[in-house]
C-alpha cells in the first residue's frame, strides 16, 4: 500500500513501475513520461500537479481531484473529465492529444487549452467563458449548448460552431476561421 499523501516529488518510470501511482494524494508533484494508460485513478487528489509527456489514454478519473493540474504534451485519448469530483476543479492543457476525450457539463472558466489536438472531443453543455482554445484542431469537436463567452480561437483549425445553440458573445476568432461559425447555416464562402 503506498502512502497517504506524496508532496513535491518528481515521479519517472522507474519509480512508478508496473505498481501505478498508489497514493491517495499529490501535492506539487511531477510526473514525467509515465505510461498511465488504462490507469484507475479514480478518487485520488492532484493539487499543483504537472503531468508532462505522460500518456493517460482512457485514464479512469471518477471523482479524481484535479486542482490547478497542468498536462503538457499528454495523450489522453478519451479521458472522461465529466466523471472528475468539480469542486474546485483547474487545470491546463499544452501540445496534448484530446481525441475524444469527454468534458460535458463541466464549469470550466479560463480554462487553457494551447495548441492542443482535440478532434472528436465532447465540449457540449460545458462552460469555457474567457478559456483559450489558441491554435487547436477541433476537428468535429461537439459544441452544443457551449458557453464560449469571451474564449479565444485566435489560430484554432477546423471548428465548427453553431451561433445559435451556442453562447460565443465577445469571443475571439481568426479571419480565416470564421468560416467555422458558418457552416451549419449552409452558407457558401468563397475566395
Amino acid at each position: 500500500m503506498g502512502a497517504l499523501i506524496d508532496e513535491d516529488r518528481t515521479f519517472s518510470p522507474k519509480d512508478v513501475g508496473s505498481g501505478g501511482l498508489r497514493s491517495a494524494a499529490y501535492d506539487r508533484c511531477t510526473f514525467d513520461h509515465l505510461d498511465l494508460k488504462n490507469a484507475d485513478l479514480s478518487g485520488k487528489t492532484f493539487v499543483e500537479c504537472v503531468f508532462r509527456d505522460c500518456d493517460l489514454s482512457l485514464v479512469q478519473l471518477e471523482r479524481t481531484s484535479l486542482r490547478v493540474v497542468r498536462f503538457e504534451r499528454c495523450k489522453l485519448l478519451g479521458a472522461r473529465f465529466d466523471t472528475c469530483h468539480s469542486f474546485l476543479l483547474s487545470f491546463s492543457f499544452d501540445q496534448c492529444i484530446l481525441d475524444l476525450a469527454i468534458f460535458h457539463g463541466l464549469r470550466l472558466k479560463g480554462t487553457r487549452f494551447h495548441r492542443c489536438r482535440m478532434q472528436e472531443t465532447d465540449l457540449s453543455g460545458a462552460d469555457f467563458s474567457n478559456g483559450s482554445f489558441a491554435g487547436c484542431d477541433l476537428g468535429a469537436a461537439v459544441f452544443d449548448a457551449t458557453v464560449l463567452e469571451g474564449a479565444d480561437f485566435r489560430g484554432a483549425l477546423n471548428y465548427s460552431i453553431d451561433p445559435l445553440t451556442n453562447r460565443i458573445r465577445k469571443a475571439r476568432f481568426s479571419r480565416d476561421g470564421v468560416a467555422g461559425l458558418l457552416d451549419r447555416t449552409g452558407i457558401l464562402i468563397e475566395d
